[in-house]
C-alpha cells in the first residue's frame, strides 16, 4: 500500500503522455516531434517515470524502443485515465454551452446509411454546434472488441450478437429485417406477387461468402424456402456499388429495413413483396459498462430512441 501511495503522489500525467507517444511512434525522436518538445525532455520524462514506478518501462534496441511488460501494463490502464479526463473536459464544455460538443460514433455501414444518418440529421438541427465523428465498419467485432474497448468511440450502433455483457452495456432499439430489393426499372418491380423461387437465376448482389451474420441470414432464408443460395453476379460489402448497380434494373439484392426506411428514399429502389422466413436481428446501442456517459452521448441516445421508434413498433 505504501508503494501505491508513493507512486500515485509522484506520478505526472505529462510523463504518461510522453510514454504513450514514444511507444506509439517507436522512437524518442519521433515522439519529440509529435509533442513539440526536445528529445532530452523526452528522455528526462521517461527517466522520471521509471524512477517513480521503480521498474524499467522501455527496452531500447537498434530498431527503436518497445514497452516492457511493465510499460504495457501502465499504458493499458492509462488509456482509461486520459479518457476520463477528456470526458470531464467535454462535460465542462457541454455545461458551458449545451448546444456544443463532440461525439465519436461507430456503426455498421448499413446502419450508418439509415438510422444513424437520420439521427444525426435530427439532432444537428436542434444542436448545430455538435461535431459528429463517424467510423464505419463491415463487422460488429471491430467496433466492439477494439474501438469501444480502447475508448476510441463513445458508442456503437450495430447488431447485438455475441457481446460480452460484463464489459459492454447494450440497449435494443429495434429488430432488423432483411428485404429483397430491385431497381424501380426492374421487371420484378412491377409484379404484385413474387415468389423467392422465381428469382434464383436472376443476377444477385450479395455480400462475400466469408462467415458473417448477413451471409448466414441469407443462406437461412433460401434454405428455409427449400432453395439453394443463388450464385452471386457481384460479391461486395459496398452499399454504394450495390445501389449503383440496382439502379440499372438488372440486379437483385437484400437490404436491411432501417436503411430502406431512413436512407433510401432518394434511391430508385423497390422492395419486392416477399416475406423472408428468417428471424429479425436486434440492433441497438453499445457502450462500455464501466464508463460514465457524457451529456452529449446521452443527448444522442435520447434522439436515437425517438428516431428508431417507428421501427421498434414494426412500422
Amino acid at each position: 500500500m505504501e508503494y501505491i501511495d508513493r507512486v500515485t503522489r509522484r506520478l505526472k500525467l505529462q510523463n504518461l503522455r510522453v510514454l504513450d507517444a514514444v511507444v506509439r511512434s517507436g522512437s524518442m525522436a519521433r515522439a519529440a516531434g509529435e509533442l513539440h518538445i526536445s528529445q532530452p525532455a523526452i528522455s528526462k520524462a521517461i527517466g522520471e517515470l521509471e524512477h517513480t514506478v521503480g521498474v524499467r518501462l522501455l527496452d531500447r534496441g537498434r530498431y527503436g524502443v518497445e514497452p516492457t511488460a511493465y510499460g504495457r501494463a501502465l499504458l493499458r490502464r492509462s488509456v482509461t485515465v486520459f479518457d476520463e479526463l477528456r470526458e470531464s473536459v467535454k462535460e465542462i464544455e457541454y455545461l458551458s454551452d449545451p448546444t456544443a460538443g463532440e461525439l465519436r460514433i461507430g456503426a455498421l455501414e448499413a446502419v450508418a446509411a439509415g438510422l444513424l444518418a437520420a439521427t444525426i440529421e435530427r439532432l444537428s438541427r436542434t444542436h448545430p454546434q455538435i461535431i459528429f465523428h463517424v467510423t464505419t465498419a463491415l463487422t460488429h467485432n471491430t467496433l466492439y472488441t477494439h474501438d469501444l474497448r480502447e475508448r476510441k468511440l463513445d458508442l456503437a450502433i450495430a447488431r447485438l450478437t455475441s457481446i460480452a455483457e460484463d464489459e459492454f452495456k447494450t440497449e435494443v432499439l429495434f429488430n432488423e429485417q432483411l428485404y429483397v430489393v430491385a431497381g424501380t426499372t426492374s421487371p420484378w418491380a412491377r409484379r404484385r406477387r413474387v415468389r423467392l423461387a422465381e428469382l434464383v437465376n436472376e443476377p444477385w448482389i450479395l455480400p462475400p461468402e466469408n462467415p458473417n451474420i448477413i451471409s448466414s441470414l441469407i443462406a437461412e432464408a433460401f434454405h428455409a424456402s427449400g432453395l439453394e443460395v443463388p450464385r452471386a453476379t457481384v460479391l461486395t460489402h459496398s452499399l454504394h456499388i450495390r445501389n449503383c448497380l440496382l439502379a440499372s434494373g438488372r440486379y437483385l439484392t437484400l437490404l436491411p429495413g432501417n436503411m430502406l426506411r431512413f436512407g433510401a428514399s432518394y434511391l430508385p429502389l423497390k422492395v419486392l413483396p416477399i416475406e423472408l422466413p428468417i428471424r429479425p436481428q436486434p440492433v441497438g446501442i453499445v457502450t462500455l459498462r464501466k464508463r460514465t456517459l457524457n451529456p452529449v452521448t446521452q443527448l444522442f441516445l435520447d434522439c436515437a430512441r425517438e428516431v428508431a421508434r417507428p421501427l421498434a413498433e414494426g412500422k
